[in-house]
């Protein structure tokens, strides 16, 4: 659509949002019946943001985001706008298959019919597959597992949805794009819930790409019970974070943990009972204004089982600050030991835990000598079965995942401090298994 076009409906919103509830009364009740209408049918003025096309010359728009965000309603909403703006133009709707494109993108609640304003009448053809509107734009639907049909036809723009569960994938996507000819600047939006397939990854770092984010909780429209059940059900874990915040997670190359494997491990946190013995591993920052100083507890259960219980990181603290959460830590889950990285010396970790009224035995471990070691059998002991995780770690699964074989890291931020931490307080617990050192239930 225009530039120009999209300046003033911006411009007009502005200036609306800005009146008192009394300027607005007043307006509206000068205004025309048509004229009302059309200002409560414009959709620009009740999006939310990451339904909102982004400025610039971009060619492909990806809305990624989670289930309910309002993808669906954000696409029909803008085939529609290029429907009145460009008469005449050619559209493709691009779905899995025929049958979801018809019930979603044509015939759903938030699809084109849905959405058309109350004095437009477009047109649904099924027997050519076509949606006729008012303006003489025809929108084409294809199906993506039949991509060949793609080959030819030539549009303006194009909508593709769902398109991480697109079967033969790349071949629609490439016949389509080499039809994407039509007009000065045709363009294509792209609205799903991420997978790490290699077309997603291949799309997001092509030139004149440009991305919108939303998760499921943003969407004020939903049933807010409906809201609280899938953040308490799937909050954290991998299906949450793809399908509810629309992150798209993928493994690294050589990593020692992959997201299925640790999803495979994770249990309920109240499936733990009474541990047997608790360790707390501590990665503390080189400097009062380095890295997060990582702090996380790890337990051995009643069954034999290592649990990983909390992540009690703090990000960038000075020392008072994380001795004090460890010494927090050690106190909610009585702690028998701490395992801490020596990278500023082991008594001096001791002694910045004493300032912080906390006296457990504290193990150092140098990191730049077990760090591989260390972290391999720990690895191991996941693909056995052997450690599970009791609730949700978002960002310290996100740092295991990043650690890879021979001691490398890959994965978000400059340190992996929270996952070294992991791996400290597991490999202790794990050595004193091999050494048969397991005492017998604490009575308190």
């Amino acid at each position: 659509m225009a530039q120009a076009t999209r300046d003033v409906v911006g411009d007009v919103l502005e200036r609306l949002s800005k009146l008192t509830d009394g300027q607005f009364r007043r307006l509206m009740r000068d205004l025309t019946a048509k004229q009302r209408r059309e200002l409560i049918e414009r959709w620009q003025g009740w999006a939310q943001p990451g339904q909102c096309e982004p400025p610039g010359d971009w060619r492909i728009w990806m809305i990624r985001a989670g289930r309910g965000f309002g993808k669906t309603r954000a696409g029909a909403e803008w085939i529609s706008e290029w429907a009145r703006l460009c008469p005449g133009a050619q559209i493709a709707l691009v779905a899995a298959n025929e049958a979801d494109g018809r019930r979603v993108m044509i015939e759903g609640p938030s699809g084109l019919l849905a959405v058309a304003r109350s004095d437009e009448y477009p047109q649904w053809r099924e027997s050519r597959r076509e949606l006729h509107f008012e303006s003489g734009a025809v929108a084409t639907l294809y199906s993506a597992a039949s991509g060949e049909n793609l080959r030819g036809p030539e549009h303006h723009v194009a909508w593709c949805d769902e398109l991480a569960k697109w079967p033969k994938g790349e071949a629609a996507w490439d016949n389509l794009m080499m039809g994407l000819r039509l007009g000065e600047a045709p363009r294509v939006l792209v609205t799903t819930t991420p997978r790490p397939t290699a077309l997603m990854r291949r799309i997001m770092a092509l030139p004149g790409y440009q991305e919108t984010r939303g998760a499921t909780r943003d969407n004020p429209y939903l049933p807010s019970n409906f809201v609280e059940a899938m953040v308490t059900s799937y909050g954290g874990t991998r299906l949450g974070r793809q399908e509810l915040d629309g992150e798209m997670l993928t493994d690294v190359e050589g990593a020692l943990w992959t997201r299925a494997l640790v999803e495979r491990c994770r249990i309920g946190a109240d499936d733990i009972g009474k541990p047997v013995r608790v360790i707390i591993g501590v990665d503390p920052p080189a400097t009062a204004n380095g890295d997060a100083c990582g702090i996380v507890v790890a337990a051995l259960l009643r069954d034999g089982r290592l649990a990983v219980v909390e992540d009690a990181s703090v990000e960038t603290p000075p020392p008072a600050a994380w001795a004090q959460a460890v010494a927090a830590a050690a106190a909610r889950w009585q702690a028998d030991r701490i395992v801490a990285e020596s990278n500023m010396g082991g008594e001096m970790v001791a002694a910045t835990l004493r300032q912080a009224d906390c006296t457990l035995p504290v193990v150092p471990v140098h990191a730049s000598v077990g760090k591989a070691r260390r972290a391999e059998p720990v690895a191991l002991a996941y693909e056995r079965g052997q450690v599970v995780h009791a609730g949700a770690f978002a960002a310290l699964e996100d740092q295991l995942c990043g650690l890879q074989i021979g001691g490398g890291y890959a994965g978000p931020g400059r340190s992996p401090d929270r996952a070294d931490a992991c791996v400290w307080a597991l490999a202790a617990l794990l050595e004193g298994l091999r050494k048969g050192r397991r005492p017998a239930v604490r009575v308190v």
